[in-house]
């Protein structure tokens, strides 16, 4: 937390957010119920209203570093929660959904800035997310006040953060010659091969890392026919050296590592690779098992649990691998672009390669995970996801032209008609008699489904059809 003692005029603002993150808390520790977007209003309404008298207290000036305190760091999470219960509720195209994924947008590109080598393609996809938000953040509204523009302002300005940082990424990229690209492809998907060496759950050998370091050499004697001797460099020679250089220090990193990684990192490793593995099982599940607000728990902040487990002492960290780690506060570790011993700030320790790839794996599946995100209240989720196997599987029937017999088909009838008949006057409501939001992408799957059920059965022959 922020050390800047909090103003006697904010201490009140302090206290009513605290006790909304504790209503926040207890709402996502429910798992008996699905989240009723009348409390998530409210939560939210209550919360506009703190800000508002706090921009009354700090003179208009909100967001500023010198105004941070504790009420800030407060203030952080229950808007990291109000923005994934938006999604919950299947409010995305609403101002707070796109809070969470912004702060996850920009901390990648921190991770993607911090690690030097990233790709065209993962670069795009970020992009278009931004893009996405882009259209939510400047989309003009009939409600114009429908929320404060202390919000907005706030959103925008981590937006132009993180557009200035792609930007900036893909520049690097986009400027390096033709003629030293394949050289550039080459580092990009070695260092790929690397990282999946590094993030293996049951660890690695040195003897793994040895064949990458055989391959730098290959091409490190290969850029010296791309580099002409005579006449200007190409552009990107300076992005190729220090890719080099780079991957050269990660593989010697991680080599060293494999022997003996430092004490005060291999708590942290530990940790990592835990966050890892749920968060990859949540991937493998998330559209049948994941609540929005589950995320939130890899993006708080609980910074003396960090201090705990980064003690030099062993019993300590024997008893601190198990404590709640998180990514952002992990990453406040780094100073100069390393992770230091937090006794002895000027050695760096074995292990910073194998940090910076767990750390950065783990961004990677959480933006994955937010931006596959449906506008789908968690309520009618379940039909959601009902109707998206049945149509998965239609394709892979008409993928292989027409069923042997309608009897084939009868699986599909009876489900499409079980799910139709959830409905009330053609509406999907949910177990208190609420209208939940996503009814249009449920009926619309649900009526693919059906168009699709009708063209195979029409494939059929006359002799197969059902009478």
């Amino acid at each position: 937390m922020s050390a800047t003692p909090v103003p006697l005029e904010e201490a009140p603002i302090l206290e009513k957010l605290i006790s909304i993150r504790h209503r926040l808390s207890a709402l996502k520790k429910n798992r008996e119920s699905y989240p009723k977007t009348e409390d998530i209003i409210s939560l939210y309404q209550e919360t506009e209203q703190q800000v508002e008298l706090l921009a009354v207290c700090r003179s208009e000036d909100l967001w500023s570093s010198k105004t941070r305190n504790r009420l800030n760091d407060v203030l952080d999470d229950v808007m990291s929660l109000l923005s994934l219960f938006f999604m919950s509720i299947g409010r995305n195209r609403e101002y707070p959904a796109v809070y969470a994924q912004l702060v996850t947008v920009e901390r990648y590109l921190e991770q993607l800035h911090q690690m030097g080598i990233y790709t065209d393609r993962v670069l795009v996809e970020i992009e278009e997310r931004l893009v996405d938000i882009n259209s939510i953040i400047y989309e003009e509204r009939d409600q114009p006040d429908s929320h404060p523009t202390y919000f907005l302002d706030l959103l925008k300005k981590k937006y132009n953060k993180s557009k200035d940082a792609l930007d900036s990424l893909l520049a690097t990229i986009r400027e390096v010659a033709p003629e030293l690209k394949p050289l550039q492809d080459d580092l990009v998907e070695l260092r790929r091969q690397l990282a999946m060496v590094a993030q293996r759950p049951c660890g690695f050998k040195a003897s793994d890392i040895y064949p990458f370091q055989e391959k730098l050499r290959l091409i490190d004697n290969k850029k010296s026919a791309s580099f002409p001797k005579d006449g200007p460099a190409p552009k990107g020679q300076a992005l190729i050296f220090g890719l080099l250089e780079q991957l050269y220090e990660e593989t010697h990193d991680l080599i060293a590592s494999t022997d003996n990684i430092s004490d005060s990192l291999r708590p942290i490793a530990d940790r990592l690779k835990e966050i890892k593995g749920q968060l990859e099982r949540l991937a493998l599940t998330h559209r049948w098992t994941l609540r929005e607000t589950d995320l939130y728990t890899f993006q708080v902040r609980h910074k003396s649990q960090i201090q705990s487990l980064c003690r030099i002492d062993v019993l300590s960290l024997s008893l601190s691998t198990h404590t709640q780690l998180q990514l952002q506060e992990i990453e406040k570790l780094r100073h100069n672009g390393k992770f230091r011993d937090p006794k002895q700030q000027q050695d760096v320790p074995d292990g910073q390669a194998l940090i910076n790839f767990l750390l950065r794996g783990c961004y990677r599946l959480i933006t994955k995970m937010l931006s596959e995100n449906v506008p789908v209240s968690e309520a009618i989720m379940p039909i959601h996801n009902q109707l998206s196997t049945v149509r998965r599987c239609l394709l892979e029937v008409m993928k292989w032209g027409k069923p042997d017999s309608a009897r084939d088909l009868y699986p599909y009838q009876l489900k499409l008609a079980s799910i139709d008949n959830m409905r009330q006057n053609g509406i999907f409501y949910d177990e208190d008699g609420n209208i939940p939001e996503g009814q249009a992408i449920c009926v619309a799957l649900l009526n693919e489904c059906y168009d699709m059920l009708h063209d195979l059965m029409a494939a059929l022959d006359d002799s197969e059809r059902p009478i």
